[in-house]
C-alpha cells in the first residue's frame, strides 16, 4: 500500500503508465530494471508491478506463491511450460491469468503489451528453456 501520513492513498495506474518509458525491443536477456519496468507498490511478499514493452520476456517461475499478469493494453501471448509442454495463452486488454506457483513462464509481445502483475519473490529466471 502507499501511505500518505499513515493513511492508504489510491493510485493511479494509468499515470504510473505514463511514467513508464516503452521498452521497444525487449530481449530474453533484457534486465527488469530497465526502461519498460516499474514497481506500482510493495505487497504481501513481493510487489505489484507494470511493464510496457514489445518483445520476448526471458522464463521465469516464481516458488513462493502463484502470480496474477493483467493484460492492461496491448496483447501478449503468455506461454506456461506444464509437463514438458509449451501451453500459448494469447491475451488481449482486460484479461487476467493466475501463473500457479512454480510454472515457469515467458511473454511474445511483438507487437506491445502494457502488464500488470501481482507477483511473489523471488523470482528464478532462465534465458534458455528450462527442462
Amino acid at each position: 500500500m502507499k501511505y500518505s501520513n499513515g493513511k492508504a492513498i489510491p493510485i493511479s495506474i494509468n499515470q504510473a503508465f505514463e511514467s513508464i518509458k516503452f521498452l521497444s525491443d525487449r530481449t530474453p536477456k533484457t534486465n527488469g530494471n530497465s526502461d519498460g519496468f516499474c514497481t506500482l507498490v510493495e505487497y504481501r511478499d513481493g510487489g505489484i508491478f507494470l511493464a510496457h514493452y514489445a518483445g520476448n520476456s526471458e522464463w521465469e517461475r516464481h516458488t513462493n506463491g502463484d502470480e496474477m499478469v493483467m493484460v492492461m493494453g496491448g496483447e501478449t501471448v503468455l506461454i506456461l511450460l506444464q509437463n514438458g509442454d509449451e501451453i500459448s495463452n494469447p491475451m488481449s486488454q482486460g484479461m487476467l491469468l493466475v501463473v500457479p506457483k512454480n510454472t515457469w513462464h515467458r511473454f511474445e509481445s511483438p507487437k506491445g503489451v502494457k502488464i500488470m502483475t501481482i507477483t511473489p519473490q523471488p523470482t528464478d529466471h532462465s534465458v534458455e528453456r528450462p527442462e
